[in-house]
């Protein structure tokens, strides 16, 4: 899904890799990529990430925060990675909500774990499911939960002016609890403010 994306960007990828773990995505779909960042709370697990990626930025943060305060300022980030453990809401929120370089173009991967959380109802106990809640309410919250994610995505993305141009997505896992997905998403530009001339309103 990664590599896909990738090539639907059309671009130099400059990624933000919100969870670095242990590398692996980094070694199977990144290891070419000479610009990026990774994000990782583990000290031990950040260091081995710095020695193998001395051309990227690394943090040693929760991912949360660190996007909260603008990480990385000094990058057009135009691939987003995220990969939790569990829901990726807080995270995606904190990356549309920041001030930040914002392209023109940006793709978005999502390894999201909620999905297993909605099985008994559980929507209730999730605050980044709330606004989901009033439209669908909570027991279509599980067996809806793949276009909810689009709604949500779609739902950031304004926030910043962009608007999905494509999406895919699937279940897996066991009893399909994880969500696998991939957009890209097109800002567009302002609107030009109205100015009065001889009376008449221009656009």
């Amino acid at each position: 899904m990664r590599m896909s994306l990738r090539k639907r960007l059309k671009a130099q990828p400059v990624i933000l890799e919100t969870h670095g773990g242990a590398g692996a995505v980094f070694r199977s779909c990144y290891a070419d990529v000479e610009s990026g960042c990774v994000i990782e709370t583990d000290a031990a697990k950040a260091e081995k990430l710095a020695e193998a990626r001395p051309s990227w930025s690394v943090y040693q943060a929760k991912a949360e925060q660190a996007l909260e305060h603008g990480a990385p300022p000094h990058l057009a980030v135009n691939f987003l990675d995220v990969d939790p453990y569990g829901e990726p809401w807080p995270v995606l929120d904190a990356f549309f909500r920041s001030e930040r370089i914002r392209p023109d173009t940006i793709a978005i991967a999502v390894n999201d774990g909620l999905r297993q959380r909605l099985t008994v109802q559980g929507g209730w106990s999730v605050k980044s499911m709330r606004t989901a809640l009033e439209r669908w309410g909570n027991v279509a919250l599980f067996e809806r939960y793949l276009e909810i994610c689009k709604w949500k995505l779609e739902q950031l993305g304004e926030i910043q002016r962009y608007r999905l141009t494509h999406w895919t997505g699937y279940h897996c896992g066991h009893n399909d609890y994880m969500t696998h997905y991939a957009a890209i998403l097109d800002r567009r530009p302002p609107r030009r403010r109205a100015r009065k001339s001889n009376g008449a309103t221009q656009q």
